[in-house]
């Protein structure tokens, strides 16, 4: 069963909180993370991309950048921007986005429940961003980077949380991008004990829905620094699936790989039904997709036989490797191709067409999103989906919550 654990956070006051709450370092460029920490001192930005604070052209992996988080950290608690929890606590964290609600649990997971697969993945990581988050943990001796957990939305876990929902939280804010974050601090033992003991003995495994190299790392973190208690768990929130919602995760290619636009339209009729479209292509159904090529949008829908129905083979992002990716534009990995990229739903269809508009691509492709029981599936097959294949929103805010392991 899987083990959980209370933490004293360490959080912005009450009055500071909005200020200090910034969107997760990997969704952000480093322009994006100047221009929203502008006149913020109390971003975690100055955190999480310290670069932010470092002369321009400053190598984003280099030692000076960590060493900067490190004091901004420490500056932040010295002037009282953080705090440290005077207990461990458990926190409910909401969000909401377009009307719709998701309400989680932020606690600590255990790093032995990961590597005994209680703690399911779906994906491979990349060693260059893993080792990016290890130095960033080992130098400010903290984790900032909250790993979005799924499980099974067992009803005592869920009625517990939704009690909150009628108590007085800690935070309650709109961020800029009018998504409404609504935090509760549960401190009564009683609740925190039975939590506890509800993922002990009621829910059998999580899953990775969002944060695959921070637990990675921290999982290597936890290794490098063996006789820490402390560092043997890390920063997590685990939702009830029937709450999430994954949007598509969508893929941009620089060149047709020595193809005309025609000669490639012409090779994807072997497997799919073709056809031009005068609006931007998102796909409605498994099995079909959009492209842009050449200014033009087209629907690609899968011809029968280009599936199989296993966890894996059925999954449209596998369809579209070995179909186009692989054969047609010559991308054996996507996890280490340079010519390949990657675009969340939520940037939408303008994204595609803007790079692809402007040059920097050539061929944009969109795809219907992955369902939550579909990465249960393959997660519980011991299978892994291609880097990218989820992407979910919204997104949980870095600063709020962080898990301190090495007192500073």
């Amino acid at each position: 069963m899987t083990r959980i654990k209370p933490f004293a956070a360490i959080r912005p006051p009450q009055k500071i909180a909005a200020q200090v709450a910034s969107r997760p370092y990997d969704v952000l460029s480093v322009s994006e993370a100047i221009a929203e920490a502008e006149n913020n001192p109390n971003s975690f930005l100055h955190i999480t991309r310290s670069e932010i604070d470092l002369p321009p052209g400053t190598d984003v992996h280099s030692e000076t950048v960590y060493q900067k988080a490190a004091e901004n950290l420490q500056r932040m608690l010295t002037e009282q921007v953080l705090v440290k929890e005077d207990q461990p606590c458990y926190y409910i964290y909401r969000l909401i986005m377009n009307g719709r609600s998701q309400t989680g649990l932020v606690c600590l997971s255990s790093v032995e429940d990961y590597h005994n697969g209680l703690i399911k993945k779906h994906e491979f990581t990349r060693p260059e961003k893993e080792k990016d988050r290890i130095e960033h943990m080992l130098a400010i001796g903290a984790q900032t980077g909250n790993v979005f957990l799924a499980c099974a939305s067992e009803p005592e876990f869920v009625a517990i949380m939704k009690h909150y929902e009628y108590e007085y939280p800690e935070y309650d804010f709109t961020a800029a991008d009018q998504v409404q974050h609504t935090v509760w601090v549960v401190k009564e033992t009683r609740i925190i004990n039975r939590l506890t003991e509800v993922f002990n003995t009621q829910i059998p495994c999580t899953y990775i829905a969002d944060g695959h190299h921070r637990a990675a790392s921290a999982a290597k973190v936890a290794a490098t620094l063996s006789e820490n208690e402390a560092a043997q768990y890390f920063l997590t929130t685990i939702f009830p699936a029937s709450q999430l919602e994954i949007m598509d995760y969508n893929r941009l290619v620089c060149d047709t790989n020595g193809h005309t636009p025609a000669a490639f339209l012409s090779l994807l009729e072997n497997d799919f039904t073709v056809s031009a479209s005068a609006e931007p292509v998102k796909p409605k159904k498994l099995h079909d997709f959009g492209m842009y090529l050449n200014g033009q949008w087209y629907q690609l829908t899968a011809k029968p036989g280009t599936w199989t129905d296993d966890p894996l083979g059925v999954l449209d992002i596998n369809i579209l490797q070995h179909k186009v990716l692989d054969p047609l534009l010559g991308i054996k990995d996507q996890r280490s191709d340079p010519r390949i990229d990657f675009v969340g739903g939520i940037r939408g269809m303008a994204e595609l067409e803007k790079r692809v508009n402007g040059g920097e691509m050539s061929i944009a492709f969109s795809l219907y999103p992955v369902s939550i029981q579909q990465l249960f599936d393959i997660a519980d097959s011991g299978n892994v989906m291609p880097p990218k294949s989820t992407w979910f929103e919204p997104k949980l805010r870095d600063g709020l919550l962080t898990h301190l392991f090495v007192n500073p």
